[in-house]
C-alpha cells in the first residue's frame, strides 16, 4: 500500500486568537480544497481570510514541490497552534492597572491527494 503525501503550509505569529482561529479551521477540515476556498471566500470572519492564504500556500506546495494534482486534493489537517502572548497594560481607577493580552496562533493547514 502506497503512503499519501501530506503537503503542508504554516503561517505563524497570526494576530488572531486561537479559539477563534479554530472556529474557521472546524468549517474546512476534511474539505476538497475547491469547496474549502469558497467556504472561506464567503465566511465574514478574520480568519477566514489568513487560512485562504495559508491553503493556497499549501496548494502551491503540493504543486511544484510534490507534482500532485490540484483537482484532488483535499484538506486532511487543518488545526491551529497557540502562539506567543503579547501582554500590554492598561490603566485601571485609583492607580491601578490591568494586563490585557493579545494572543497570537499558528495556523497549520495538510493537503493531500484524495484516495
Amino acid at each position: 500500500m502506497a503512503e499519501t503525501t501530506i503537503v503542508r503550509a504554516i503561517a505563524r505569529n497570526q494576530r488572531i486568537s486561537p479559539r477563534k482561529a479554530r472556529l474557521v479551521a472546524d468549517m474546512i477540515r476534511g474539505l476538497p480544497v475547491d469547496r474549502a476556498l469558497a467556504i472561506l471566500r464567503l465566511t465574514p470572519k478574520k480568519g477566514a481570510r489568513m487560512f485562504e492564504k495559508v491553503v493556497r500556500s499549501a496548494i502551491a506546495n503540493a504543486e511544484e514541490n510534490h507534482g500532485l494534482d490540484i483537482d484532488s486534493l483535499v484538506i486532511v489537517e487543518c488545526r491551529v497552534d497557540e502562539g506567543t502572548t503579547l501582554k500590554r497594560w492598561r490603566p485601571k481607577g485609583m492607580g491601578r492597572i490591568r494586563r490585557r493580552y493579545h494572543r497570537l496562533s499558528h495556523l497549520i493547514v495538510g493537503v493531500s491527494e484524495r484516495g
